[in-house]
C-alpha cells in the first residue's frame, strides 16, 4: 500500500465514525475509529513521507477529516495545522468542538500525537 491509498483509508473512516455518531450509532462508529486509528500507524511507519501524504487532507471537503489529520500533524506542520483547526473552531457543532480542545491541548504543551 502506498501512503496515499492509507490516507484514503483514513479519511473514509473518520468521515464513517463521524457518520455513526450523528446516527447513534456508537458499535459502528468505534469499528471505524479503530480502522482509521490502524491507517495512522500503518502511515507513521512511512516517517515524514506518510505525514506528507496525510497533510494533503488540509484541504479535503469534509471539516470532520481536515481536523482529524491536522490534529494529527500539529508538531509536524504547526502553522498549517492550527490554521486548519482555528477554522473548524470557528463553527459550530461536534467538529468545532474537537478543534477547540486540540488547540487548547496543544497550547497547555500536553498534545502529543504525532512524536518526533
Amino acid at each position: 500500500m502506498t501512503p496515499e491509498s492509507i490516507v484514503e483509508d483514513f479519511a473514509h473512516h473518520v468521515a464513517a465514525q463521524t457518520d455513526a455518531i450523528f446516527r447513534g450509532d456508537a458499535k459502528t462508529g468505534n469499528k471505524h475509529a479503530k480502522k482509521y486509528m490502524a491507517a495512522l500507524k500503518k502511515l507513521r511507519g512511512f516517517g515524514d513521507a506518510g505525514r506528507e501524504a496525510l497533510s494533503l487532507l488540509f484541504t479535503h471537503s469534509r471539516m470532520d477529516v481536515r481536523v482529524a489529520s491536522a490534529a494529527e500533524l500539529l508538531r509536524y506542520r504547526t502553522d498549517e495545522a492550527k490554521a486548519v483547526l482555528e477554522q473548524a473552531a470557528r463553527g459550530e457543532g461536534l467538529t468545532a468542538f474537537e478543534a477547540s480542545e486540540v488547540l487548547k491541548q496543544w497550547d497547555a504543551g500536553v498534545w502529543n500525537l504525532d512524536q518526533a
